[in-house]
Protein backbone atom coordinates (compact mmCIF):
# COMPACT_ATOMS: atom_id res chain seq x y z
CA UNK A 1 0.00 0.00 0.00
CA UNK A 2 1.39 3.10 -1.02
CA UNK A 3 2.84 5.61 1.63
CA UNK A 4 2.52 2.32 4.25
CA UNK A 5 5.92 1.73 6.51
CA UNK A 6 7.63 -1.18 4.97
CA UNK A 7 8.08 -4.30 7.42
CA UNK A 8 11.61 -5.20 8.56
CA UNK A 9 12.03 -9.40 7.81
CA UNK A 10 11.48 -9.75 11.75
CA UNK A 11 8.26 -7.96 11.50
CA UNK A 12 7.28 -9.95 8.79
CA UNK A 13 7.94 -13.12 10.52
CA UNK A 14 6.32 -12.18 13.39
CA UNK A 15 3.36 -11.29 11.20
CA UNK A 16 2.95 -14.34 10.34
CA UNK A 17 3.04 -15.93 13.14
CA UNK A 18 0.62 -14.00 14.51
CA UNK A 19 -2.46 -15.26 12.06
CA UNK A 20 -1.45 -18.69 12.46
CA UNK A 21 -1.31 -18.65 16.72
CA UNK A 22 -4.40 -16.20 16.55
CA UNK A 23 -6.62 -18.13 14.60
CA UNK A 24 -5.48 -21.84 15.14
CA UNK A 25 -6.13 -23.03 11.69
CA UNK A 26 -4.95 -25.19 8.92
CA UNK A 27 -3.99 -23.25 5.78
CA UNK A 28 -2.55 -23.49 1.99
CA UNK A 29 0.01 -21.80 1.13
CA UNK A 30 -2.45 -19.82 -1.02
CA UNK A 31 -4.53 -18.73 2.06
CA UNK A 32 -1.44 -17.78 3.97
CA UNK A 33 -0.56 -15.41 1.21
CA UNK A 34 -3.81 -13.70 1.31
CA UNK A 35 -3.96 -13.41 4.77
CA UNK A 36 -0.46 -12.32 5.77
CA UNK A 37 -0.85 -10.13 2.84
CA UNK A 38 -4.24 -8.51 4.44
CA UNK A 39 -1.64 -8.21 7.58
CA UNK A 40 0.53 -5.95 6.04
CA UNK A 41 3.05 -8.12 4.46
CA UNK A 42 4.34 -8.01 0.75
CA UNK A 43 2.69 -10.75 -0.88
CA UNK A 44 5.75 -11.46 -3.27
CA UNK A 45 7.71 -11.84 0.19
CA UNK A 46 5.13 -14.46 1.69
CA UNK A 47 5.74 -17.45 0.31
CA UNK A 48 9.87 -17.20 0.97
CA UNK A 49 9.56 -16.29 4.62
CA UNK A 50 6.76 -18.92 5.30
CA UNK A 51 9.31 -21.49 3.86
CA UNK A 52 11.74 -19.86 6.48
CA UNK A 53 9.91 -20.42 9.87
CA UNK A 54 9.14 -24.45 7.82
CA UNK A 55 13.08 -24.09 8.01
CA UNK A 56 13.37 -22.98 11.62
CA UNK A 57 10.74 -24.74 13.18
CA UNK A 58 8.17 -22.62 14.18
CA UNK A 59 5.91 -23.75 11.52
CA UNK A 60 4.98 -27.29 10.59
CA UNK A 61 4.27 -28.83 6.77
CA UNK A 62 2.23 -31.56 6.07
CA UNK A 63 1.64 -32.49 2.54
CA UNK A 64 -1.78 -34.10 2.02
CA UNK A 65 -2.33 -35.41 -1.65
CA UNK A 66 -1.04 -32.98 -4.24
CA UNK A 67 -1.14 -29.63 -1.58
CA UNK A 68 0.67 -28.67 1.07
CA UNK A 69 -0.32 -28.08 4.10
CA UNK A 70 0.68 -24.98 6.84
CA UNK A 71 -0.23 -24.43 10.68
CA UNK A 72 1.92 -23.63 14.24
CA UNK A 73 0.02 -23.25 17.59
CA UNK A 74 0.70 -21.04 19.94
CA UNK A 75 2.45 -23.43 22.78
CA UNK A 76 5.24 -24.28 19.23
CA UNK A 77 7.58 -21.85 20.38
CA UNK A 78 7.93 -22.48 23.99
CA UNK A 79 7.93 -26.05 23.07
CA UNK A 80 11.55 -25.46 20.99
CA UNK A 81 12.48 -22.91 23.57
CA UNK A 82 12.57 -25.95 25.93
CA UNK A 83 14.33 -28.27 23.37
CA UNK A 84 17.36 -26.18 23.27
CA UNK A 85 17.18 -25.45 26.76
CA UNK A 86 17.78 -29.16 27.12
CA UNK A 87 20.47 -29.62 24.87
CA UNK A 88 22.17 -26.69 25.73
CA UNK A 89 22.10 -28.62 29.48
CA UNK A 90 23.49 -31.54 27.65
CA UNK A 91 26.55 -29.43 26.14
CA UNK A 92 27.25 -28.46 29.92
CA UNK A 93 27.33 -31.81 31.31
CA UNK A 94 29.42 -32.81 28.18
CA UNK A 95 32.13 -30.22 29.30
CA UNK A 96 32.18 -30.93 32.58
CA UNK A 97 33.15 -34.74 31.71
CA UNK A 98 35.70 -32.68 29.75
CA UNK A 99 37.20 -31.27 32.47
CA UNK A 100 36.51 -33.73 35.19
CA UNK A 101 39.02 -35.82 32.30
CA UNK A 102 41.59 -33.49 32.55
CA UNK A 103 41.64 -32.91 36.29
CA UNK A 104 42.01 -36.48 35.95
CA UNK A 105 44.66 -37.13 34.30
CA UNK A 106 46.53 -33.77 36.02
CA UNK A 107 46.37 -36.21 38.87
CA UNK A 108 47.96 -39.06 37.28
CA UNK A 109 51.25 -36.89 36.10
CA UNK A 110 51.41 -34.79 39.65
CA UNK A 111 52.00 -38.52 41.16
CA UNK A 112 55.38 -38.66 38.76
CA UNK A 113 57.06 -35.62 40.38
CA UNK A 114 60.07 -37.13 40.88
CA UNK A 115 62.52 -36.95 37.68
CA UNK A 116 64.68 -39.61 36.27
CA UNK A 117 67.21 -39.35 33.52
CA UNK A 118 65.35 -41.31 31.27
CA UNK A 119 63.24 -39.23 29.17
CA UNK A 120 60.82 -38.70 32.05
CA UNK A 121 61.22 -34.78 31.12
CA UNK A 122 59.75 -34.73 27.96
CA UNK A 123 57.20 -37.11 28.33
CA UNK A 124 55.64 -35.07 30.90
CA UNK A 125 56.45 -31.55 29.25
CA UNK A 126 54.39 -33.13 26.40
CA UNK A 127 51.62 -34.27 28.54
CA UNK A 128 51.37 -30.83 30.01
CA UNK A 129 51.01 -28.96 26.88
CA UNK A 130 47.91 -31.97 25.56
CA UNK A 131 46.10 -30.95 29.31
CA UNK A 132 46.87 -27.55 28.45
CA UNK A 133 45.55 -27.94 25.22
CA UNK A 134 42.37 -29.95 26.29
CA UNK A 135 41.91 -26.94 28.89
CA UNK A 136 41.79 -24.54 26.55
CA UNK A 137 38.94 -26.20 24.24
CA UNK A 138 37.19 -26.81 27.20
CA UNK A 139 37.14 -23.22 28.17
CA UNK A 140 36.12 -22.07 24.69
CA UNK A 141 33.31 -24.56 24.68
CA UNK A 142 32.67 -23.05 27.97
CA UNK A 143 32.86 -19.51 26.38
CA UNK A 144 29.97 -20.35 23.77
CA UNK A 145 27.64 -21.69 26.62
CA UNK A 146 27.85 -18.98 29.53
CA UNK A 147 24.99 -17.25 29.07
CA UNK A 148 22.51 -20.14 28.82
CA UNK A 149 22.91 -20.71 32.10
CA UNK A 150 24.63 -18.84 35.11
CA UNK A 151 23.64 -20.77 37.92
CA UNK A 152 25.40 -24.15 36.07
CA UNK A 153 27.96 -22.46 34.67
CA UNK A 154 29.25 -20.81 37.80
CA UNK A 155 29.49 -24.38 39.40
CA UNK A 156 31.24 -25.37 35.93
CA UNK A 157 33.65 -22.26 36.31
CA UNK A 158 34.58 -22.99 39.33
CA UNK A 159 35.97 -26.68 38.23
CA UNK A 160 37.53 -24.78 35.86
CA UNK A 161 40.09 -22.79 38.22
CA UNK A 162 40.63 -26.20 39.93
CA UNK A 163 41.69 -27.70 36.90
CA UNK A 164 44.04 -24.55 36.02
CA UNK A 165 45.18 -24.83 39.68
CA UNK A 166 46.77 -28.53 38.88
CA UNK A 167 48.31 -26.88 35.67
CA UNK A 168 50.15 -24.24 37.75
CA UNK A 169 51.14 -27.30 40.06
CA UNK A 170 52.53 -29.44 38.13
CA UNK A 171 54.53 -26.38 36.06
CA UNK A 172 55.78 -25.73 40.04
CA UNK A 173 57.62 -29.26 39.16
CA UNK A 174 59.18 -28.41 35.94
CA UNK A 175 60.64 -24.83 37.51
CA UNK A 176 61.78 -26.89 40.31
CA UNK A 177 63.90 -29.20 38.47
CA UNK A 178 65.31 -25.73 36.68
CA UNK A 179 65.88 -24.20 39.76
CA UNK A 180 67.46 -27.91 40.57
CA UNK A 181 69.53 -28.28 37.61
CA UNK A 182 71.39 -24.55 38.26
CA UNK A 183 71.31 -24.36 41.80
CA UNK A 184 72.76 -27.63 42.93
CA UNK A 185 74.56 -28.99 39.04
CA UNK A 186 76.17 -25.88 38.63
CA UNK A 187 74.29 -25.23 35.10
CA UNK A 188 73.35 -22.38 33.49
CA UNK A 189 69.83 -21.50 32.55
CA UNK A 190 69.83 -22.15 29.17
CA UNK A 191 71.66 -25.28 30.12
CA UNK A 192 69.06 -26.28 32.11
CA UNK A 193 66.52 -25.52 30.05
CA UNK A 194 67.93 -27.48 26.71
CA UNK A 195 67.86 -30.71 29.05
CA UNK A 196 64.90 -30.25 30.18
CA UNK A 197 63.36 -29.28 26.96
CA UNK A 198 61.74 -25.83 27.41
CA UNK A 199 62.33 -23.02 25.98
CA UNK A 200 63.27 -19.51 27.50
CA UNK A 201 59.37 -18.61 27.30
CA UNK A 202 58.07 -21.51 29.03
CA UNK A 203 55.74 -20.30 31.56
CA UNK A 204 52.73 -20.55 33.62
CA UNK A 205 49.38 -21.95 31.51
CA UNK A 206 47.34 -18.24 30.80
CA UNK A 207 44.03 -17.75 32.31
Amino acid sequence: MAGSKRMSAAEKRSAILEIYHRTKQVYTEKEIVILATKAGVNGQTVADINQALVDDALVDKEKIGGSNYFFSFPGKKDFIKQQKYEETLASIEAAKVKINEANSKLADAKRGREEDENGERSKKLAKLAELSKKRKAAEAELESLKENDPQVLADLQKEFQLCKEAANRWTDNIFSCKSYLTKKRGMSSKEACRMLQITSEFDYPED
